[in-house]
């Protein structure tokens, strides 16, 4: 056997369960697409915010699981979240143990713990933006900690399959620097980062349209670690689900607005309607679950924000660590339409006749009357509270759905090991980070933690592997 464990995928879930692997003792192989050590992924260029389900990390697991079964409409698995959220506390310990440096961002308990020094919140993906910053740091870190201890990252290796032996993964087929090559080991962590970047696996599971979205992501995630555990067999889960953000419809072609200035604030304080001015969604949900609503809908390009001055200057400037839409989308020259009037607003924006004012009409009186839950569809009015839309001036600004990662993949046990439609595990293969899912999705489209989870996950699959293996985790 060429390692004990062999690793696909070097992001924060592949890299965390290399090197707990490493600390238990074992010969940990990663194998990364990319050719460059600064190589391109989401977990490079992340904002850094570690939360579990918008709470703190040191809160209690009842109160994680209890978030976190909320956010996603109490449709996925307790029992296994739970143990994904009792591992909260020791995530920070650990990655503290790594040498990485945390920071406060605001008062809420999910900026307790953002990576430090904090990514430059700015429209693109420049390496000013994120070089020597939060999610690059950590990945940094992860490495040199790692190969000290006698890990191997080889860059330039893409895994194009499983390799099987009496029904247990065996090790892993692979392309490293142009060479056809087969890495055996007695397990196999998936760990490739999502299917967000692949045109295909896009349309079969989120939008028939998958040329619509914007992809708001590094263009690594391609889904080959899904393909292969779903030859192998295995149940998926959650591929429906995505998270991401809303964007001015002009970032498909304007690389200054996206990842930021996000339209989310505007969206949840206003509406969101179609080109007939009609509402589809709750926008009461939250912005990633609308950006998931327009992914589904007829045409993910035919979606707009309305809104009135009171939204552009309370909600529209009070984006935290995002960059805010007003005034980054005007500087940007986002298409913004603006009238005293709905009426004229229709008539600028392209809406047919009376159909807008008839949509902010209703949402206003739905609002007055305190029954916006009564509205066709519901208006959800918890965290994100609406609010009425009276002063002029009256904007319509045209969006898309950005998509930064998927949420779906291989159902998996708390030992992370990959399941098969009869819920056995698949011997020897192991899914953790984006390439598993059920512990994020349900209806509202909820997303429990983007950095928490694949450190989690990589934590967790190390140390069962080690288990198999006769260490002590």
């Amino acid at each position: 056997m060429d390692a004990d464990v062999v690793i696909v995928g070097g992001g924060f879930a592949g890299l965390s369960a290399a090197q707990r692997a490493a600390e238990l003792g074992l010969r940990a192989l990663v194998l990364e697409q990319g050719a460059q050590a600064d190589y391109a992924c989401n977990s490079r260029v992340t904002g850094g915010i570690v939360h579990f389900a918008r709470e703190g990390m040191m809160e209690p697991t009842a109160v994680l699981v209890d978030k976190a079964m909320q956010m996603t409409g109490g449709e996925l698995n307790r029992e296994l979240l739970a143990a994904m959220a009792g591992e909260a506390r020791r995530c920070i310990e650990w990655l503290r143990a790594q040498g990485m440096k945390f920071v406060r961002i605001g008062p809420q308990l999910h900026y307790e713990w953002v990576l430090a020094p904090v990514r430059v919140a700015r429209p693109g993906l420049e390496a000013s933006g994120w070089k020597g910053r939060a999610g690059d740091t950590l990945l940094r870190l992860l490495t040199a900690n790692f190969t000290r201890r006698g890990g191997q990252l080889l860059l330039d290796s893409r895994v194009t399959g499983l390799v099987f032996e009496d029904g247990r993964c065996i090790g892993v087929e692979a392309t490293t620097q142009g060479r056809p090559t087969q890495y055996r080991a007695p397990a196999v962590v998936m760990a490739d980062g999502g299917f967000q970047a692949d045109d295909e696996l896009v349309r079969r599971f989120i939008s028939p349209h998958p040329e619509k979205l914007l992809r708001r992501n590094a263009g690594s995630g391609r889904g080959d670690a899904l393909k292969m555990m779903e030859h192998a067999g295995a149940r998926l889960v959650g591929t429906k689900y995505f998270y991401g953000h809303l964007h001015s419809r002009d970032a498909l072609n304007n690389a200054s607005l996206w990842p930021y200035p996000a339209l989310d604030s505007l969206a949840v304080a206003g509406i969101v309607v179609n080109g007939r001015g009609e509402r589809f969604a709750d926008e009461g949900l939250g912005g990633v679950y609308l950006a998931n609503a327009i992914a589904w809908s007829e045409d993910p390009l035919d979606t707009w924000v309305i809104f009135d001055e009171d939204i552009w200057r309370g909600p529209g400037k009070g984006e935290l660590f995002f960059i805010a839409a007003n005034s980054r989308l005007v500087d940007a020259k986002g298409t913004i339409f603006k009238a005293d009037t709905l009426e004229a607003l229709e008539s600028a924006a392209g809406f047919p006749s009376g159909r807008l004012r008839a949509s902010v009409d209703a949402h206003n009186a739905a609002l007055a009357a305190g029954q916006t839950g009564a509205m066709q569809p519901p208006r959800s009015s918890g965290v994100n509270r609406p609010i009425a839309i009276r002063s002029k001036p009256f904007y319509a600004v045209p969006m898309c759905a950005g998509l930064t990662f998927t949420m779906g993949g291989a159902a998996v046990d708390s030992g992370l090991r990959v399941l098969k439609g009869d819920n056995s595990p698949i011997p020897g293969l192991y899914a953790v980070g984006k390439s598993l899912g059920g512990l994020e999705g349900g209806a509202p489209a909820g997303y429990v933690g983007g950095i928490s989870l694949p450190v989690i996950t990589g934590l967790r699959a190390a140390e069962a592997i080690a288990q198999a293996n006769g260490k002590v985790a």
